[in-house]
């Protein structure tokens, strides 16, 4: 099953969902040794970033920056959709919320800053509102 590549049809159902719990960007050299499964593992030539929750990342004793929420698109748009999360990043931006975009095989997934994410699920409701 193929995902959607329409604009309109992709913002009025993406239906964002908050996730509960804190979420962190960390690198580490290596993934061999960690007894935790990262919900987002990605090889750079620096090292691998991983997206760990917040505990997972302190029981392991990996250093890592600001906490974020973790807001899931819950349309499946196709990996080809154009335009989707720069309209997503676009409403964001107004209002002064940077993001972070993960794009998965069904679904976007969006990080925002902890302390801003109730605000951004309220701008990403008025979004699809609006389509």
């Amino acid at each position: 099953m193929t995902g959607s590549r329409d604009l309109s049809y992709l913002l009025k159902h993406m239906r964002p969902e908050l996730h509960d719990g804190e979420f962190v960007f960390c690198s580490v050299d290596s993934v061999d040794s960690l007894d935790v499964t990262p919900l987002l593992m990605f090889r750079e030539e620096e090292g691998v970033t991983l997206i760990l929750t917040k505990s997972d990342a302190q029981s392991i004793g990996v250093s890592h920056g600001t906490s974020w929420g973790w807001i899931s698109l819950n349309v499946h748009s196709d990996l080809e959709a154009v335009g989707f999360l720069a309209e997503v990043s676009r409403a964001l931006a107004r209002a002064g919320i940077s993001c972070n975009a993960v794009s998965a095989y069904y679904h976007d997934h969006i990080f925002v800053p902890f302390h801003e994410r109730h605000r951004a699920l309220d701008v990403l409701l008025v979004l699809s509102d609006s389509h």
